[in-house]
């Protein structure tokens, strides 16, 4: 263990309270809130050590839920989505509750199941003035949104865009049952080859994880 100020020490590892589960440096963990009708606090902990009175201190970079930022949750915002601020704190390791993991977006999109301990992050947030980096993403659709994973997503064989359903005028329903889908434009351009209407797979998928599109 390496020393630290006077009384403290570095120490590798803490074991949550009350389970076998062992919280380490780059671990993301959930933190028990203020208010307790409110949902657990992200971290990801960048230091534990002594308090020098028996206890151990955890010091955590924030994640944010879009509620929490200046702008509020949006549209395209996942039910899991967090963002990784610059906001730094240390409390005492017994407000731990779990531990949780926080994935790449991309590698979120390829999950087969999420689970409550899941959450992705694609933005850097910082706290005092609100700015995301990056500053623009990928958007999809005529309504020109980013990508939320929580919707699915028809793609047109014809420009390889992706389009919610229901801004084509489909319901989720309709838009599963669908073997082909063109979009308004490529129809007007190609002429009905097909049937206008591709099996809806969202933008996650290994080859079209990144079409080049606007960004915004």
């Amino acid at each position: 263990m390496a020393k630290t100020k006077q009384g403290k020490k570095d120490v590798d590892s803490y074991t949550i309270k009350g389970t076998t589960k062992v919280v380490r440096v780059g671990d993301c963990v959930l933190m028990r809130p203020s208010d307790s009708d409110n949902a657990p606090y992200v971290g990801r902990v960048e230091k534990l050590e002594t308090d020098g009175k028996g206890g151990v201190r955890v010091r955590v970079r924030w994640y944010y839920r879009p509620e929490e930022s200046k702008g509020g949750r949006r549209q395209f915002h996942g039910a899991k989505e967090l963002f990784l601020s610059d906001h730094f704190d240390t409390q005492s390791a017994h407000t731990i509750e779990g531990k949780c993991v926080v994935h790449s977006f991309k590698n979120y999109t390829k999950l087969d199941n999420v689970g409550p301990e899941d959450f992705f992050c694609r933005f850097e947030y910082k706290a005092a003035t609100g700015a995301f980096t990056p500053d623009r993403v990928a958007v999809y659709c005529k309504c020109e949104m980013p990508y939320n994973p929580d919707d699915l997503m028809v793609q047109c064989e014809g420009c390889k865009d992706w389009f919610h359903p229901s801004c084509m005028g489909m319901t989720i329903e309709q838009a599963k049952k669908l073997d082909h889908f063109l979009c308004a434009d490529c129809v007007k351009e190609n002429g009905p080859k097909r049937p206008s209407n591709s099996y809806p797979a969202s933008p996650n998928s290994d080859t079209k994880v990144e079409p080049k599109r606007r960004k915004r």
